[in-house]
Parts: C-alpha cells; sequence; structure tokens
C-alpha cells in the first residue's frame, strides 16, 4: 500500500494490519509525523506535536507486537489526535490562549486514560477555539485553522484542528468535544463523520462539567465504523460522575452492522426558531430524506418547537467562560464581551430550570418519531477572518443563527451525528444531523450505515492532500 493510501486508510482498518504484522506503529507513527511536517502550515491543524513521545511509544509497541501470543487492545499502535482542550499528562495544554501556550498537564483526563488504554499512540494536540467558545478555529497568538477542501474557508469549531487534521490525512480518527456543536460542525465543514453523543455517556473525569450538561466529549472519524469503535472506546462511567448511562448490551461497533426495522424519521429543512437555511442546505435535508424513504423508512415532515431557547442557553454559555478563572486581559474580545455579561447566581440557576423545561418539551417530540433528520449548520463554512473586524456582539448573533440546528441538541441532551452527503458550492462538503432518542446512538450509527452504502464518502479526499 502506498503511503498515501495507507494513510486514509481507517483507523480499524489500520488496527488490522498492525495485528496481522502487515504495517508496525513505529511505521504508521512515522507516516504521520512526516505528513504533519509536510503539509499542517498550511492548515494549522495542530498546536502541539508530541513527535518525541510517540516515537517512543510507538517503538515500544513495535516490540512488543514481535512477541508471540500477545493480547493487543482493539486500536494498538494506531495514531490518533487529541483536542487541546484536554489535557494530557507531561503535554502543554493551552485551551486556545495564548498566555497559556507553555503551561504543562500534570495529568491525562479520563478519556485520554481510556484512549491510552484502547492502545492508542497519542501524535498530538489540535486545535481549539479559545476556551472551545465559537465555532471557527481562530484564536489571537495561534494560526487560524484551514478547511481542506478549500483553505480560505474555516475547518468550523470547536473541534476545528481535529476535523483539519483527519479530513487532510494528518491522523486517521480524531478526539473532539461538543457543547453547541463543535464536534458536528467541524465535522459537517470537513466532510467527516462526528457524533456527540448522550449527556452521561462519556465521562468529564477527573474535572468538572462547566457546562451544566451541554458538552460531552465525542469520536470524529471518516466514516462509520471507525466513529462507532472510538464511541465504544471513550464511553463508560468513572467514579463520581454526576450522571451516566449504563454501557450498550451490545457494543456500537457491532450493533450498528444489525439490520434497521422500518423507523418513524421527521425532518425539516429548516429550524424556524433560529432562521432560514440557504437553499441548499434545505434541499439536502430533503435529498437524504428522499434516500431515507426509499430504504423503507417513514418520513413525515415535522419538527420541534425550539423558541426561547437562546437565552438561557446563553446565560449557561456566558457564565462558562466567566467560569475558566483565566483573567480577562488574556482573553479575546468576544469572550470577554461574553464574560463581561455573567449572569448572577440567581439568574443562573433560573436558566437552568427555564433551559431543561424547554429540553423536556423539546425531546418529547421523539416520543412520535425515532428520529430527525436537520441541517448541521445554516449555511456554508465562512472565510477564514470573515467575521474578524465585527463588534463582539455581531459575531454572536451571526453565530447563533448559523449553529441553532446543532445548540439545541446539546441542552437537551440528545445523540446527533453529523453525515456527509456531497459537495457544494466552492467544493465545500454537504451534510446533514440526525438526532436521535436519549440514549439511542446505536440507531444513529445504524441509520448512519444505511446512509453510507448511498452516499459512499470515504472514497474523497481533499486533492491538495492525498
Amino acid at each position: 500500500m502506498n503511503p498515501n493510501d495507507l494513510a486514509f486508510t481507517s483507523a480499524t482498518e489500520q488496527a488490522k494490519l498492525i495485528r496481522d504484522r502487515q504495517i508496525s506503529p513505529l511505521e504508521l507513527t512515522q507516516l504521520y509525523l512526516d505528513r504533519i511536517n509536510t503539509y499542517d502550515s498550511q492548515l494549522g491543524s495542530y498546536v502541539t506535536i508530541m513527535a518525541e513521545l510517540a516515537i517512543a511509544d510507538a517503538k515500544a509497541k513495535t516490540e512488543l507486537l514481535a512477541q508471540p501470543n500477545t493480547d493487543l487492545p482493539p486500536f494498538f499502535g494506531v495514531p490518533i489526535s487529541i483536542k487541546d482542550l484536554k489535557r494530557v499528562k507531561d503535554v502543554r495544554c493551552s485551551f486556545g490562549v495564548a498566555a497559556l501556550k507553555n503551561q504543562m498537564a500534570t495529568e491525562d483526563v479520563g478519556v485520554v486514560t481510556k484512549i491510552r488504554d484502547a492502545g492508542f499512540i497519542l501524535i498530538g494536540k489540535t486545535a481549539t477555539s479559545q476556551l472551545g467558545s465559537m465555532p471557527f478555529t481562530e484564536p489571537p497568538g495561534f494560526p487560524p485553522t484551514r478547511n481542506p477542501w478549500n483553505l480560505e474557508h474555516t475547518s468550523g469549531g470547536s473541534s476545528g484542528g481535529a476535523a483539519a487534521a483527519l479530513a487532510a490525512g494528518l491522523c486517521p480518527i480524531s478526539q473532539g468535544s461538543d457543547g453547541g456543536g463543535s464536534v458536528r460542525g467541524p465535522a459537517a465543514c470537513c466532510g467527516l463523520v462526528g457524533l456527540k453523543p448522550s449527556r452521561g455517556r462519556v465521562s468529564h473525569a477527573p474535572v468538572g462539567d462547566s457546562l451544566n450538561g451541554l458538552s460531552t466529549n465525542g469520536p470524529l472519524g471518516r466514516n462509520v465504523a471507525d466513529t462507532a469503535a472510538l464511541l465504544d472506546v471513550i464511553s463508560g462511567y468513572i467514579t463520581g460522575d454526576p450522571y451516566w448511562l449504563p454501557d450498550p448490551e451490545i457494543p456500537f461497533a457491532q450493533s450498528y452492522q444489525k439490520p434497521l426495522s422500518s423507523l418513524r424519521i421527521a425532518f425539516s429543512p429548516n429550524l424556524s426558531d433560529f432562521g432560514q437555511a440557504t437553499p441548499e442546505y434545505q434541499q439536502t435535508v430533503l435529498d437524504v430524506a428522499k434516500a431515507l424513504e426509499g430504504m423503507g423508512h417513514h418520513l413525515q415532515e415535522d419538527c420541534p418547537l425550539v423558541a426561547d431557547l437562546a437565552p438561557p442557553f446563553t446565560t449557561i454559555w456566558q457564565s462558562a467562560v466567566a467560569a475558566s478563572g483565566i483573567p480577562l486581559e488574556l482573553l479575546e474580545p468576544i469572550n470577554q464581551w461574553l464574560a463581561a455579561r455573567t449572569a448572577n447566581a440567581g439568574e443562573y440557576l433560573q436558566a437552568v430550570a427555564q433551559l431543561q423545561k424547554i429540553s423536556r418539551r423539546i425531546v418529547s417530540f421523539f416520543d412520535k418519531y425515532d428520529a430527525l433528520v436537520l441541517p448541521v449548520f445554516l449555511h456554508a463554512p465562512i472565510q477564514v477572518g470573515e467575521w474578524a473586524s465585527l463588534h463582539p456582539e455581531d459575531t454572536f448573533s451571526k453565530v447563533s443563527h448559523w449553529i441553532g440546528p446543532s445548540a439545541v441538541f446539546n441542552a437537551t441532551g440528545q445523540p446527533a451525528i453529523s453525515l456527509p452527503v456531497g459537495f457544494g458550492d466552492r467544493g465545500l462538503p454537504l451534510s446533514v444531523q440526525i438526532v436521535g432518542r436519549p440514549g439511542a446512538e446505536a440507531t444513529l450509527l445504524s441509520l448512519a450505515a444505511q446512509l453510507e452504502q448511498v452516499y459512499q464518502w470515504g472514497q474523497q479526499r481533499p486533492p491538495q492532500f492525498s
């Protein structure tokens, strides 16, 4: 297999090649480090390359592989990227704040421990928007992260670096996190599969959850198989978690392959309370709905009422920025503006209660349906720097409109998956979002696998990086 083909081979297939002794962890790790060295100056997808640590781990794993009858974890020797909002012991963690570029983490967070235990080799920390607060990745003091399909456009945020690196073949799979579309949005921008799990599926240990359940870790993959397998890796209760879901009876990597019965699926080309999607994005939803109907599912144009969701969501989001504890003078203007508007304790708790009440109404919509198809965002990825000169209030208004369909399901805690289904203007990917009932990741992954057979998205590579 030539190096370019190997770089774009799925993580699950790479793991099999390693177990079959067709490639070594060291060869694979060096391949990605070489590609990062060649291409990342164009993308800005990594903020820290863990070359020395990755090579040492790869050498040790390669030596272990030479021993007979070795019991290997599922992703033994496969590289992975970690978002720079997650601490990795003895590696810098900046949270997208330039003043913290040299801050070293003293421990692994729980999701990183699970990733290590699965046999992955940590290859680098990927770029994030500052504090993960924006859906584009342009924090001051760092290069902007660009879209591999069109370098003039954003790769999304806040997991923008994770998505850009994966789409460009600078890693085979990525860890991300999603507090308002931060996995699904970058996946949509870059033509990937991105899953926001249900609230309680993935632990925040050992740190607290500063967003009152809005945020969760989630996988980004090039295909459904990788996405499901990484979800299995990162899922599960860790002692002291404030909320959690039981482990599935069948691992997601297996359950998504089971045949689906006919489902009741709602769809809507818009989310009216946040505004209209562009015609191209509306048509994409309609096309996917037609494809699902052709598979035998029952489709109905319908959408939950999400009115009044934005104000309490915004109050909680603003409070999380202030709760970071980072001095305001070290933050970019949009985060200073958000922090300055922080509610008092009583207003915050009122917002939490209001958000929970509205979320109950939205989730009850799924008493009638098994899933809902929506746009991920309401228009195409913006150009890099397009909103940089706006007043923070205007930026936030544009952000709230753009990401509206994604942020709703951070509020409800439901699982939602972003799927690539073609290409639109300027060569940028088109995607849809499928939302499921609470705890129903297996259903979403099964639907995604059906659509994957139709759209064959894994065959596409950004020409400049292939």
